[in-house]
């Protein structure tokens, strides 16, 4: 009879808390639910009342006291685990009402009814428990137990699919290895195919909730490639209802994220060449028995499966063992497919809009593919394909909205996809002598551009001229015909980039890249062809290249500076420099000279106040270099001394006053002539510096012989004296500017003491005249110093019937 007297008080407990457990009697009701589970093993009786009590669970535990969640959270966190270890009981009810509890954590609404002096838990208290206690990962691991009975995996994966909606139970479940159990249970008999919706939107949350290259990395076993491609399959082949589509679609995603860790067998399985094969079948008329009997419709699905099988190739195109694949399937006549105008709006397979979309998804997946498949991209004549659909583009441009983003039709995207298409292949193709380049139409499209850049300047427009720029430079570099093609129109299309306002290159919206791609475009499609370089002097390119100079940004100094060393090679340039005025009238040794000093204060190089050399051994080497200890190089391998010339401007700047000369540069102040006398002697200092670094070198492997200790100590004091020379020279030339200042400031004074002396006289002299007009005795005797002025002036010797005229003008009475 203990038997039925225990059934009875399971009866009487779950009468008395048929409103919800109270949380101080959860250690107690823990018990009883073991108790109850060891007893179904021998009596099955025990079955209904556990599940009352499991029943109960779900509703939301009483509380007395606010403090009485967290004084009992270590005691709900482990009773709510305690549910999921009792997924182990062998029952079909019981696990079934577990998940069922569990599922109820997530119903907000109030009870109806509540014990007496006691209040509900908060709504989110069960589900924070619950992570607290483990249960996402204690019903993971009870998969295995249901893996044989369908409606309690059913119940458990729904489970599942609630606690999946926190990071926390996500980690959890991964923990316990979730993706790779739910993964392989997708293709498991399921007439109602709750078991791969519900599969699917629990991987969705894993993904999004935690690290995707964790579910990516439990994902990539070759049996779950397998499973996920066969459940692919038969949705693919036989899901026709709306809902089969999107599970569809969503498998296709998680094969999209696979595809993108390399250690997942996308090839071994056949997936990689499936999805190939379905991204291609339509725009390639060639049957495969993959997809045999497929065919898509215009719903949004099937687009958007499209659009995701596009997406796909782009990422097997990053897996090497992928290429031989992509060749094979035809994917470069599939994607040129969508290389023209779309003549047909609507045609039978999209809409007008869903073709567009597919037209900029294709192009770009070109972008990636074609590099790859070089050969295939050129004997399908893309690059024909390209510049002819480009200039249609732009023959339609002015019918389009530039909103290409807003407004459907536009074709600046196109545009856009196109020349960063064609940046992306051009080095490949010209590599291969391939001539089918129009320049003409290349610069018709740069012209298009920038006239439309100048009624509203955009990002996209400003992309555009740069990727033509520089397909430009790639399509014209080493080849003189095509520059010579370039010269007068590109020249003339080169000029207003050139021109554009410094202040534009920190608007954000790309100009500082245009501007280096046009630098880039002059360097290649005009240095070297004569024709080219006389016009662009005539258009005083060389005038505007420094009026860029002056601006002395440091990203565009270096080219720049290229350039002008490289024109110099034109004997008509050097004119051009010579003749540049910037502001203040700056001459163009001046700015050279001012750069050079800039560059040795940002390399950390010591001079004086008066700007003069401070290390007579080392006068041109930076802080940097000097920091770097002595190693040991083979011949063929250069030092820091070399290596430091191409990392700054100087060796550009020295070159550059050498083919203007260092004798007589006009606008040079004293401080300038001192930094010139430094840069007059920069080889001779570097091959001191490179002196001094065998020195280092030797003496770091071994001890040199006496003769060569004696020649190395020589050639380092020649280096030295060279030092000396230059810094007497500078003292000489501060000197010689403080004897002319001197100088300069004594003829001031001179002048400055006769505007005095002249002062003093005049002052002197109206005294003189207020006197004579307010003193009659003082008029009187400056009449009489008059008179006998006048006569000692006349000639003493009298010449015979000379007249003599009188001096007084009769009534007058002043002196003036």
């Amino acid at each position: 009879d203990l038997e039925k007297e225990q059934l009875k008080s399971l009866k009487k407990i779950a009468k008395r808390f048929e409103n919800g457990l109270p949380l101080k009697d959860l250690a107690q009701i823990m018990e009883i639910l073991n108790l109850c589970a060891e007893k179904m093993n021998e009596q099955e009786a025990f079955t209904e009342p556990l599940c009352e009590l499991i029943k109960l669970c779900g509703l939301p535990f009483q509380k007395k006291k606010f403090s009485d969640e967290i004084s009992y959270s270590t005691v709900v966190s482990k009773f709510i685990a305690q549910l999921g270890y009792l997924m182990r009981v062998p029952s079909s009810e019981v696990r079934i009402q577990i998940c069922k509890c569990v599922i109820s954590f997530y119903n907000t609404e109030p009870p109806r009814k509540l014990l007496t002096g006691y209040q509900p838990t908060s709504a989110n208290y069960r589900i924070q428990m619950a992570e607290l206690g483990g249960l996402a990962e204690t019903l993971v691991l009870s998969l295995a137990v249901v893996e044989s009975q369908l409606t309690e995996k059913l119940w458990v994966l729904k489970a599942l699919q609630h606690l999946s909606s926190s990071g926390v139970n996500c980690r959890l479940m991964l923990k316990a290895q979730a993706a790779s159990r739910l993964c392989l249970y997708l293709n498991g008999d399921d007439p109602s195919g709750q078991l791969v919706f519900r599969s699917s939107e629990i991987l969705w949350n894993l993904v999004e909730n935690t690290s995707k290259e964790e579910v990516c990395n439990q994902l990539s076993s070759l049996e779950c490639v397998h499973t996920l491609k066969e459940v692919f399959e038969d949705l693919l082949m036989h899901g026709f209802r709306h809902y089969d589509r999107q599970l569809r679609n969503d498998l296709l995603v998680f094969a999209t994220l696979l595809a993108e860790n390399p250690a997942a067998p996308m090839i071994e399985s056949g997936f990689a060449k499936l999805l190939i094969a379905l991204a291609t079948f339509t725009e390639v008329k060639i049957p495969s028995p993959l997809v045999k009997g497929l065919k898509l419709t215009r719903c949004y699905e099937d687009f958007e499966m499209k659009k995701l099988l596009f997406h796909v190739i782009g990422v097997l195109s990053k897996d090497p063992r992928a290429v031989q694949l992509l060749s094979e399937n035809d994917v470069m006549p599939a994607l040129l497919y969508y290389v023209k105008p779309n003549q047909k709006p609507g045609f039978y397979e999209w809409s007008a809009a869903q073709y567009e979309e597919l037209q900029l998804h294709a192009i770009a997946i070109l972008a990636s593919v074609a590099p790859l498949l070089i050969d295939k991209y050129l004997s399908c004549q893309a690059n024909t394909l390209l510049l002819v659909f480009l200039e249609w583009c732009i023959g339609q441009g002015s019918s389009h909205s530039l909103h290409w983003h807003n407004t459907r039709g536009s074709t600046e995207a196109e545009q856009r996809s196109l020349c960063k298409l064609l940046s992306s292949t051009i080095i490949y193709s010209v590599t291969k002598n391939i001539h089918m380049y129009k320049i003409y139409s290349l610069i018709d499209i740069l012209k298009y551009a920038l006239n439309k850049s100048k009624e509203k300047e955009e990002a996209i427009l400003l992309e555009i001229q740069a990727d033509i720029l520089f397909i430009l430079s790639a399509v014209c570099k080493n080849d003189l015909l095509r520059k010579e093609l370039f010269s007068y129109e590109g020249v003339d299309i080169l000029i207003p980039f050139i021109q554009m306002d410094p202040k534009k290159l920190c608007s954000g919206l790309g100009h500082n890249f245009l501007l280096l791609s046009a630098l880039d475009c002059l360097w290649s499609c005009v240095l070297g062809c004569y024709i080219a370089e006389d016009y662009f002097l005539e258009k005083q390119g060389i005038f505007l290249l420094l009026d860029l100079l002056a601006v002395k940004k440091k990203n565009l100094c270096n080219i720049i500076l290229g350039i002008l060393v490289e024109f110099c090679d034109n004997p008509k340039t050097t004119s051009h420099i010579s003749t540049w005025r910037g502001e203040k009238d700056q001459t163009a040794a001046s700015l050279l000279i001012q750069l050079w000093r800039q560059e040795e204060l940002d390399l950390g190089i010591k001079r004086d106040r008066y700007g003069r050399i401070v290390d007579m051994k080392r006068p041109i080497t930076s802080s940097f270099q000097k920091q770097q200890e002595v190693i040991p190089l083979p011949a063929n391998c250069p030092s820091f001394a070399i290596m430091e010339i191409s990392e700054n401007i100087r060796a550009k700047l020295y070159s550059l006053l050498c083919k203007l000369g260092f004798e007589n540069l006009p606008g040079l102040s004293a401080k300038d002539r001192v930094t010139l006398a430094i840069i007059q002697h920069y080889i001779d200092f570097k091959v001191g510096e490179v002196w001094s670094e065998i020195c280092a070198e030797l003496k770091e492997e071994f001890k040199p012989i006496a003769s060569d200790e004696e020649a190395l100590k020589v050639i380092s004091e020649a280096s030295e004296d060279i030092g000396r020379m230059v810094a007497a020279l500078q003292t000489e030339v501060l000197e010689s500017q403080h004897h002319q200042e001197i100088q300069e400031e004594e003829k001031i004074y001179k002048k400055i003491k006769a505007i005095h002396k002249q002062r003093e006289m005049l002052n002197k002299s109206w005294e003189n005249f207020l006197t004579r007009t307010s003193n009659y005795e003082a008029l009187k005797k400056a009449k009489r110093l008059q008179e006998k002025s006048i006569e000692a002036s006349r000639p003493k010797l009298k010449t015979q019937n000379e007249a003599v005229y009188s001096t007084d003008i009769k009534g007058l009475g002043t002196t003036v």
